[in-house]
């Protein structure tokens, strides 16, 4: 009868034991009441900024200003003798005249302004100006390989003048540019101390000799 009692007393401990193994803990009870952990939230990746291609300089873009010039010619420079090749050829040998033509040998226009400043030989005194040349507004371009002209007369022989052999010519720049002189040969060249002239630059030979 002990026995069977014992054992009845063993089952109802284990049974207890069991029980309280499987029973809720405190710190589970209400969903986690007490605060311990929270269920952790999936967050969802931010997005980058999309990049709106900014508006270029010279477009009406803030900051960025209209660098274009109204005038195309702003940065076209008056020619010097740094950047032609010059030529004189026998025109009329009766007044000794010459066709000066000269050409852009650089890689940007430049301006041939006013007459060309010319010197006979080793004469003194340079040729006097025939004709009236346009501003410096108006003025020939020449883009890189193009040509412009000019007439230079040394007049008939009356006996009061010299022959050479040879012409400098230096361009009119309206500055203080310092220029190394371009020589073409002339032979046999009549220089009347009164009747020589040159024309300003054109753009084309017929008219440098008829002006």
């Amino acid at each position: 009868m002990s026995t069977v009692r014992g054992a009845v007393i063993a089952l109802a401990v284990v049974s207890a034991l069991a029980l309280t193994a499987c029973g809720p803990a405190e710190d589970d009870t209400a969903g986690g009441a007490t605060g311990s952990e929270s269920p952790t939230e999936s967050v969802a990746p931010s997005k980058s900024p999309t990049l709106t291609p900014s508006a270029s300089a010279g477009e009406g873009s803030p900051g960025g200003g209209d660098t274009s010039s109204p005038d195309p010619d702003y940065d076209v420079f008056p020619c010097s003798t740094y950047d032609v090749k010059f030529t004189a050829s026998l025109a009329e040998s009766t007044t000794s005249s010459y066709l000066l033509k000269i050409t852009n040998k650089g890689t940007k226009a430049c301006r041939a302004l006013g007459h060309p400043v010319v010197t006979f030989g080793g004469l003194d005194g340079q040729a006097t100006e025939r004709g009236k040349a346009p501003g410096i507004e108006d003025a020939i371009r020449l883009e890189p390989g193009e040509s412009a002209y000019a007439g230079l007369m040394g007049g008939v022989d009356d006996g009061t003048g010299k022959t050479v052999d040879s012409v400098e010519m230096t361009m009119n720049t309206e500055s203080d540019l310092e220029q190394t002189p371009l020589k073409a040969s002339t032979p046999g060249l009549y220089v009347s101390p009164d009747k020589n002239s040159v024309t300003a630059w054109v753009t084309n030979a017929e008219d440098a000799l008829s002006l």
